[in-house]
């Protein structure tokens, strides 16, 4: 869906959750009543409890057993595919009258996203955040190594680099999927503008070389993560955020223009998991299946 149409919405962010929670509570009870069929409890992604011999996608799909923690066989959710907005700097469209691809710019593989690293080297203000993503295969949950994965978020005050900031290049960078299909990056909590719940844009290669052939690549996936509005909430409130607690509270995920058409299933494996605090920054993981 596109990024530009606002939709607004009254009942709030803690009456978002609570239904989005419900709904995937009642999959959870449904499902548990089939527990002589061999039916696990409802996954939003992809794994299982170490206990487990076989776990369900959100479609009731049963997937293959697992072993110290690591799927075998099966199926995951597949992640939604979102629109990559007004500030991808992809080479998809231009910023300052010419065309933006930072993937073909020296440097941008690296884990440290927070300073800039083309004509600049400020650094973005903000609550650190370590931001870890597992790329699997949607058909049977093994990991993806050596892809490429992209990622972007506006900074503290809602301002993309390269666009709002022609001179600044921070919070985007790339890198390469290990063994595990992880790759981990050192970010800020990203800040909220009116309009859009708080998020992080991805993009998903085959290989680097596909990622920064330039003209005429093609992204494996282009979607978003979700930060959790309640983590939101605490970061924002502590300061240095701007407006972000306004467009915070004028939101929700369900009036969000790109999250709210999206099944339970795919929010909640779109939603980062997050711990932490303010004073000790904050963790973050996503499991990402293409």
């Amino acid at each position: 869906m596109s990024e530009h149409h606002i939709e607004d919405h009254d009942r709030g962010l803690l009456f978002d959750l609570e239904t989005l929670n419900t709904k995937i509570l009642e999959r959870r009870r449904a499902l548990s009543l089939l527990g002589g069929a061999g039916l696990a409890a409802l996954l939003t992604g992809c794994g299982g409890g170490g206990g487990s011999d076989s776990t369900t996608t959100s479609s009731g799909t049963t997937t293959g057993s697992t072993t110290g923690g690591t799927t075998t066989g099966g199926s995951c959710v597949d992640y939604a595919s979102e629109t990559n907005g007004p500030y991808p700097a992809d080479g998809t469209n231009t910023s300052s009258g010419a065309t933006s691809n930072v993937l073909t710019s020296s440097g941008v593989i690296r884990s440290d996203i927070r300073s800039s690293f083309i004509s600049s080297t400020t650094q973005a203000t903000g609550v650190p955040m370590t931001l870890t993503i597992t790329l699997q295969n949607s058909t049977g949950c093994t990991p993806l190594s050596g892809y490429a994965i992209y990622i972007w978020h506006c900074d503290a005050a809602g301002k993309y680099s390269l666009y709002d900031l022609p001179t600044e290049s921070y919070l985007r960078g790339m890198q390469i999927s290990d063994s595990n299909g992880q790759v981990t990056f050192q970010t800020i909590v990203p800040g909220c503008y009116m309009g859009r719940y708080p998020h992080i844009h991805f993009e998903v290669f085959t290989s680097q070389g596909a990622a920064t052939s330039g003209t005429g690549r093609t992204a494996t996936l282009i979607s978003q993560m979700a930060v959790p509005g309640s983590v939101c909430a605490t970061v924002y409130a502590a300061g240095g955020y701007s407006n972000s607690t306004a467009a915070l509270n004028a939101v929700t995920l369900s009036s969000d223009n790109v999250f709210g058409d999206n099944t339970a299933a795919q929010i909640a494996a779109q939603t980062l998991t997050m711990l932490g605090s303010v004073s000790a920054g904050y963790t973050a993981s996503v499991t990402v299946g293409v």
